[in-house]
């Protein structure tokens, strides 16, 4: 979808303020899929549900997401079951959105 799924997630330690709305919005048309959300804890973050056959299927693509995370030492919050895994994305350490973010969501959606 973007040449975002190419790029390196970049650790953040704080050291940067949170995306804006109209930054967030403009990298939301690079990913494919995901809704940003906002709440009092997060601030805003990214998060998107996907469908599977099966339990298997949603615990093969769980595990993939995660390698992926890792590789990038960056770590979602995820949930599955049945069917279904469901990921919230953002950066703890502004409690808000940066790049890496939309960066890691892109690598999350080339998962087959």
């Amino acid at each position: 979808m973007s040449d975002l799924a190419d790029k390196k997630c970049i650790s953040c330690k704080g050291n940067i303020p949170p995306f804006k709305i109209e930054e967030i919005h403009k990298y939301l048309k690079k990913v494919d899929g995901w809704d940003v959300k906002e709440d009092q804890l997060d601030g805003f973050h990214l998060i998107k549900e996907f469908k599977f056959k099966n339990f298997i299927e949603s615990q093969n693509f769980v595990n993939k997401a995660g390698d992926i995370a890792d590789k990038e030492g960056h770590h979602p919050d995820i949930w599955f079951g049945w069917g279904y895994a469901k990921i919230k994305i953002f950066t703890h350490a502004i409690k808000g959105l940066a790049e890496s973010d939309f960066i890691l969501a892109a690598k999350i959606d080339q998962i087959n």
